[in-house]
């Protein structure tokens, strides 16, 4: 028998009003053997953070745990597992996701059907960062612990080959960019800022305010907000320096080309960038303006490094 579905931790913030986050899900098995032999299933559902602001410091989080018998692993199952994660919800004054996001490739399709099931919208992503904080969090404090342990890496797995990176669509290119850092402490009021799209993310809290945090801005005199709409239905996930190629990685395992570099300057660019992400805790971010001067972004992601980097 399945066991029953309890939140993996309290609340900790009283819920009023009814809120309504992005959900992050991940349903696989665990590096735990069952007395029958089999490796333990379970689905982990996490509310997406909602990052602070002056008129609302702090907000409550869901966090759903639910076991799954691995001869029970399939849409159905996990349909009605979400029913139950989405009456537990709403108990805790939680409104139903936007959206749910899920990051393994090999579950899109089960997954897929469960949510339509329910009526509810699918984002296959890797910007699932606190369903993977949480997931590591587990990994070291809580599956060492149970009878049944196997030790290994869990998550996320690795990729043995990374796509090729393919040039941004014309209409979607800048028509400039260039490097920019923005120190911890600026960044924590970006929820404040004068934004249109965007994508924050909490910031760890031992980071120092004066750490600066790396990242591109892009800009577009005629297109900024067409350019940045663009960009967020791609689900931006990091940024790197892959050979002479400055590639945002976004989506499952989609890698998009945003500039080529010169060699000389793609090998210094590489060395300070990975300093800089390394310093600032794998933090990063990418920034759309219609000029340099503006103090308005049309687009404004924080993205973070994840284990398979």
């Amino acid at each position: 028998m399945s066991k029953a579905p309890v939140p993996a931790e309290p609340v900790e913030a009283p819920v009023t009003t009814a809120l309504s986050p992005d959900w992050e899900l991940d349903y696989y098995s665990r590096p735990i053997l069952e007395p029958d032999g089999k490796k333990r299933w379970e689905l982990l559902i996490c509310s997406t953070p909602q990052v602070q602001t002056a008129e609302q410091p702090s907000a409550a989080i869901f966090r759903w745990v639910q076991a799954c018998p691995a001869s029970s692993v399939n849409s159905i199952w996990l349909k009605d597992a979400l029913e139950q994660a989405l009456a537990a919800a709403a108990a805790k004054g939680f409104g139903p996701p936007r959206r749910l996001r899920c990051w393994r490739a090999s579950m899109r399709t089960m997954v897929q059907r469960a949510a339509e099931g329910l009526g509810l919208e699918l984002v296959p992503s890797r910007r699932t960062y606190a369903l993977v904080t949480w997931l590591q969090e587990r990994e070291r404090d809580v599956y060492p612990q149970e009878s049944g342990y196997m030790a290994g890496p869990l998550a996320p797995p690795p990729q043995p080959i990374r796509p090729i990176a393919v040039p941004l669509p014309e209409a979607a290119r800048g028509e400039s960019w260039g490097w920019a850092t923005l120190p911890v402490g600026a960044l924590a009021s970006a929820a404040d800022w004068e934004l249109g799209f965007a994508g924050l993310v909490p910031l760890p809290a031992d980071l120092s305010p004066e750490v600066p945090v790396p990242g591109i801005r892009l800009f577009s005199a005629s297109r900024a907000l067409a350019l940045a709409g663009w960009l967020a239905g791609l689900e931006p996930v990091r940024l790197e320096i892959s050979g002479q190629q400055l590639v945002l990685e976004a989506g499952l395992e989609d890698r998009w080309l945003l500039s080529d570099l010169p060699a000389d300057e793609a090998k210094a660019a590489a060395t300070a960038f990975a300093a800089a992400r390394q310093q600032a805790g794998g933090l990063q971010f990418l920034a759309v303006q219609a000029r340099e001067d503006d103090q308005r972004f049309e687009g404004f992601w924080l993205l973070r490094d994840l284990p398979d980097a």
